[in-house]
């Protein structure tokens, strides 16, 4: 076979020049039936190679013996099985051609949305921990949500996964929307729908909007692919080269740039910006409830006697004077608040932080105050005065004993005399 250099030259000797098939034999030291062979022929010459052995052509009818009963199993376990010493990459590549003449195929639609009609919702982890105060960073979970129809994307950083923070920063984005997509989808996130049911709060939070919270089917991130793309896109374009003093700036940043890129950017999948899409999408949502949606984090407790209620890992003080009724606490993103008897006893901005002890500074004024009234009023159970007001003292009673000559004493004697028993009496008795 000749080389496709020489293929080629004889194609442009013959049809470019006129040179004849001999002349061309002689020139590129061919047989003249090589040259005739190369004219008349539809295409390039091709190098065609047998099939090549490999050392998994050996062991391949029991790869396909344990895949026709698992069809599933990894090709980890398989190397296990079937003794395989030699580099898993062969082998792996064997499994992955044979895996799918036994597994159903299972193909993914692409799926059109309507305007209005849903939102995906997930939690991204930023690899890079956020200053949250006293020297301390944490990386926090920000919560992003991305629209169906026009793909505007909405995010914010929230101080934890707990439901009450999530569904808190679900209100902020969707308050800031000004209306609220009819459908909310949701992976088996524990706060929302582990369990694969809503949560009490998650099932509260859409009753109040009149809108649905659908839990994804599990191992299948299609569901919600296009908020899994965003928090990729947030990784490569949002934090290379940024810097953050605390989570408000993370969050200012991060607002300016889905404004500004994010959601002004061009996307090929709906051939144009998500901006673009957007009022048409907002049209088709559901208006806002005049009432806000139950959200933030609740509880209620006893006030014990050092006046704090722990929330989130956190101590925030209470008014002392509250000590012993019970209180409820509420902690937004941004503020704890405590109630009694629906009276706020204390307000307190939230640290997102853990461990850190806040105190208001009039609590403890407050604190010191009632501890001088106990004090005093313990010094007035020591006295009695008359009703003139000066003092009469309390004596001891021993000293009126003494005053009056009494003595108490059982055993003048100074010998300590064993009673006598019931047994003893009664036997003198009958003597």
């Amino acid at each position: 076979m000749i080389a496709l250099e020489e293929w080629a030259e004889i194609r442009r000797l013959h049809r470019a020049e006129g040179v004849s098939i001999k002349e061309i034999a002689r020139r590129l030291g061919l047989a003249r039936n090589t040259v005739r062979a190369a004219l008349r022929a539809d295409g390039p010459p091709r190098r065609e190679r047998g099939p090549r052995g490999s050392s998994v052509d050996r062991v391949e009818p029991q790869i396909r013996a344990l895949l026709a009963e698992h069809p599933t199993m990894p090709a980890t376990v398989i190397a296990e099985r079937i003794g395989w010493d030699r580099s898993l990459t062969v082998l792996k590549d064997r499994v992955r051609v044979l895996r799918p003449l036994f597994a159903p195929p299972d193909p993914a639609d692409r799926i059109e949305y309507l305007p209005g009609e849903v939102a995906q919702c997930d939690l991204w982890f930023p690899p890079t921990p956020v200053p949250v105060g006293a020297g301390v960073g944490r990386v926090l979970p920000v919560l992003a949500m991305t629209c169906g129809y026009s793909r505007v994307t909405g995010a914010v950083m929230i101080p934890s996964r707990k439901a009450g923070d999530i569904l808190a920063g679900m209100w902020q984005i969707i308050g800031g929307w000004g209306r609220s997509p009819r459908t909310l989808v949701w992976d088996r996130e524990a706060a929302i729908g582990g369990t694969g049911r809503l949560t009490a709060e998650a099932a509260a939070f859409a009753g109040t909007l009149g809108v649905r919270i659908r839990l994804a089917p599990a191992r299948d991130p299609e569901s919600k692919g296009l908020v899994e793309r965003r928090n990729g896109y947030f990784e490569t374009s949002f934090l290379p080269g940024r810097d953050f003093t605390s989570p408000g700036d993370f969050n200012a940043q991060l607002s300016s740039w889905l404004i500004e890129r994010a959601n002004a950017r061009h996307l090929r999948s709906i051939g144009t910006t998500p901006i673009a899409r957007w009022e048409t999408d907002r049209a088709s949502m559901v208006a806002l409830p005049p009432l806000a949606p139950p959200v933030g984090l609740r509880g209620r407790v006893r006030l014990a006697r050092d006046y704090y209620v722990r929330v989130d890992g956190n101590d925030y003080s209470v008014d002392p004077r509250v000590i012993g009724r019970f209180v409820d606490w509420t902690a937004s993103p941004a503020r704890v608040t405590v109630s009694c008897a629906d009276q706020v006893v204390a307000t307190h901005k939230r640290v997102w932080t853990s461990g850190a002890t806040i105190t208001d500074p009039a609590h403890q004024a407050t604190a010191k105050a009632l501890r001088a009234q106990v004090a005093t009023a313990r010094a007035d159970r020591r006295t009695r005065s008359h009703a003139d007001g000066h003092v009469v003292a309390i004596r001891a009673l021993p000293d009126y004993d003494a005053l009056f000559g009494v003595d108490f004493d059982p055993h003048p004697d100074g010998l300590d005399h064993e009673p006598a028993t019931t047994e003893s009496t009664t036997e003198g008795n009958i003597g």
